[in-house]
C-alpha cells in the first residue's frame, strides 16, 4: 500500500510529491512485523520503529535486504525498498556484546570515582582533626598519645583503601593528587 500525499504548486499549478509511505515486512526470528515507513526513511529509523516490537536495542540489529547487511544511514528507496519488501532482522552479537563492554567501563568507572570521593571525604575530616591537634599543641595544651595513635591509624587504613582501589586516565591523576595531599 503506497499512501502518497501531494501538493499542487499555486503558481505553476504543478502537483509535487510531498511523503510516501510504504509498506514493508521485517522478519524477526519466527515472527513477522508490518512497518509502515516513509520511502524517504533510513534503514535507522526502521530500525529505531522496530525496538519496541522486538525489544532489542538499536544497536543490537542488522537488517538484511536483497541478501546484504543493510547500514543504517542508507536510504529505503535508494536501496530501492518498495511497498511489501520483505527484510529479515538479526541480532548482531558483536555490536551487542561491544555495547555490554561499554556500559561495564562506565559503571566501573562510576564506581570507582565513588570510591574515591568517599574516601577524599574521609581524608577531609582526619584533616580537620590533624589540624585541631595542632592548634592544641601550639597553644601549649597536652594531647593524650592514644589521640595521635587512632590517628595515624585512621590516615594508614585511609591510604590502603585509596592503594586498592584501581584507576585509569583522569581517575587515576586524581588518585595521585589525593594520595599526595593525603
Amino acid at each position: 500500500m503506497i499512501v502518497i500525499e501531494s501538493s499542487i504548486h499555486r503558481k505553476t499549478g504543478k502537483t509535487y510529491n510531498i511523503q510516501s509511505f510504504e509498506q514493508v515486512k521485517v522478519k524477526y526470528g519466527s515472527s513477522y512485523h508490518q512497518i509502515q515507513i516513509s520511502s524517504h526513511a533510513s534503514f535507522g529509523e526502521l530500525k529505531k520503529m522496530l525496538t519496541e516490537p522486538t525489544g532489542l536495542h538499536v544497536q543490537d540489529r542488522k537488517l538484511i535486504y536483497k541478501k546484504k547487511e543493510r547500514d543504517s544511514k542508507s536510504y529505503l528507496d535508494v536501496e530501492r525498498v518498495k511497498d511489501g519488501s520483505k527484510l529479515v532482522l538479526l541480532v548482531d552479537i558483536e555490536s551487542r556484546e561491544r555495547r555490554l563492554l561499554e556500559m561495564l567501563k562506565i559503571a566501573k568507572k562510576e564506581k570507582t570515582l565513588k570510591s574515591l570521593t568517599e574516601i577524599k571525604v574521609e581524608v577531609d575530616k582526619l584533616a580537620k582533626k590533624v589540624a585541631a591537634l595542632e592548634a592544641a599543641t601550639s597553644t601549649g595544651g597536652v594531647i593524650a598519645e592514644l589521640d595521635i595513635e587512632t590517628l595515624t591509624e585512621n590516615l594508614m587504613r585511609t591510604l590502603i583503601a585509596l592503594d586498592e582501589i584501581y584507576y585509569e586516565g583522569e581517575l587515576k591523576l586524581q588518585r595521585r593528587e589525593q594520595v599526595l595531599n593525603s
